[in-house]
This record gives structure tokens, sequence and C-alpha cells, in this order.
């Protein structure tokens, strides 16, 4: 039986830069995001050329009744999930100085970021654990797509900092809860990834970038966090519950 990961925010950015890499590795796929399936019809379609089952689910992933029922439409396909990365996330509608940021923008970015991503690793969590009791073979994996952000302050996007901080704890959180049961928990921490939420401010960080923001002078890549999630799926660190990788070009290694 092939191997499922459930890929949150799977049709585009990085979400769809994973998508990708596992499909391309023989995974069979669910992947949601929060806008109806036409949208995503021709992605869908790109990702099953790899040979491997791919299913669609419209879900906010904020909104508990929009999780409940993609798990449910997911279990007509699937009967387990080996692999759930939690990468759907926004960045704030306006970027705004922390002195001005309003209190609604907070709750959106903290209710979808962070609120979601907990809660739906607790629902997939107890299936994953209800499966390892029948299977002893049965392998699991949970990835948290966090960011720099969550170290670096960023004053003109504060509650998207939060937010990541969030995950950050959420990961260690589920690491230690979940490690009698087998399941290892890790966060990819992405630097400057090129994707439609940084495309606003591709002037800025091309500048940055050429002056030295990053060791290694370029834009990451989505493939960059596919490459990076499909290692730890498939078990190259398993005895390293809890990480933080970050996959940032050398941005965040002090320098004199």
């Amino acid at each position: 039986m092939k191997k499922v990961a459930l890929i949150t925010g799977g049709t585009r950015g990085i979400g769809l830069g994973i998508s990708e890499k596992f499909a391309e590795n023989g995974y069979d796929l669910a992947v949601c995001a929060s806008s109806p399936a036409e949208k995503y019809r021709d992605t869908i379609e790109a990702l099953k050329k790899y040979g491997g089952r791919v299913m669609y689910c419209q879900c906010d992933i904020s909104d508990r009744a929009s999780r409940e029922a993609m798990l449910e439409q997911i279990s007509t396909e699937y009967p387990v999930i080996h692999v759930l990365i939690n990468n759907a996330g926004v960045a704030p509608k306006i970027r705004a100085d922390i002195l001005d940021a309003s209190e609604e923008s907070f709750a959106e970015l903290l209710k979808i970021n962070l609120q979601g991503p907990y809660f739906l690793t607790q629902a997939v969590a107890k299936r994953m654990i209800e499966a390892g009791k029948t299977d002893p073979e049965f392998e699991a994996v949970i990835i948290n797509i966090g960011s720099i952000s969550a170290t670096v302050a960023s004053v003109s996007r504060g509650e998207y900092c939060i937010s990541k901080a969030g995950v950050a704890m959420s990961s260690r959180l589920w690491a230690v809860r979940l490690a009698e049961y087998g399941i290892p928990v890790y966060e990819l921490r992405p630097g400057v990834i090129r994707t439609d939420m940084t495309s606003a401010v591709t002037e800025k960080y091309d500048r940055l970038i050429h002056d030295g923001l990053c060791l290694q002078k370029r834009w990451g890549m989505p493939e960059d966090i596919g490459k990076a999630a499909l290692m730890l799926a498939q078990g190259a660190l398993a005895y390293s519950t809890g990480q933080v990788i970050n996959i940032d070009g050398g941005m965040e290694i002090s320098r004199l």
C-alpha cells in the first residue's frame, strides 16, 4: 500500500513544491485549500501525472467543521494518513506597523496559521494512534511548516511573527505528546522563499539578498522545502523528533 500524505495549502507556493516532491516519489496525496476545486483542476491533474492518486478537499483550515468534513472526505478514499504536513497559512492583508495594526488582522492570522493547524494535528494524530494500534508496521510523521519569522522580528507584520512563534512551540508540544506512540514531529523553518506570498516584495528581497542577507545568495524555492519534507517523511532523521530545520540559505547565522 502506498503511503498517504495530507498537505494543507498543497496547491500553490511552498505547499505545491511539497506536493510535487511527494507525488514524484510515490505518495498518494490529499491536498486542501480554501477555494473551490475548479480553481486547481489543472494543478491536480498535473500532480496525478506522477502516477499516484490525488484528491482535493476544499477546507477552511481555521474552521473546525470544515476540518472535520475534510477528514471524513479523506477517509472515503484512504484508510489512513501516514504524513501530515501543516503548511497552509496566510500573511496579513495589510502590512501595518504594530503601533497601528488591527485586532481583526491579529485574530485572523492566529486562527488560520496557529489554531487551525494545532487542532488539525490533534484530530489526525488520534487517527494515527489508532492506526498504529491495529497495524504494528504503521509509521507516521507530522511536519509543521514554520518560518524564520518565529525568531526574526518584523514590526510591519507582528501578527505573522507571533503566529509562527506559536507554530514553533506547537511543534515541540506535539513532539513531546506523541513520542510514546512513535510519531515524530518536526518543524521546517523557511527563509525567503519565492512564492506568490512574497511577490509583492520581490524588489526588496532581491536587493537584500544581493547585499548579503543570506550566505547563499539566492531566493529559496518551494522545491527546497519539498526536498526537506520528503527527507523527514522517509525517516532520514528518525531519531530527531522535535527538531527545527532552517531552510534559509544561512540567513540566521550570526556574523560579525
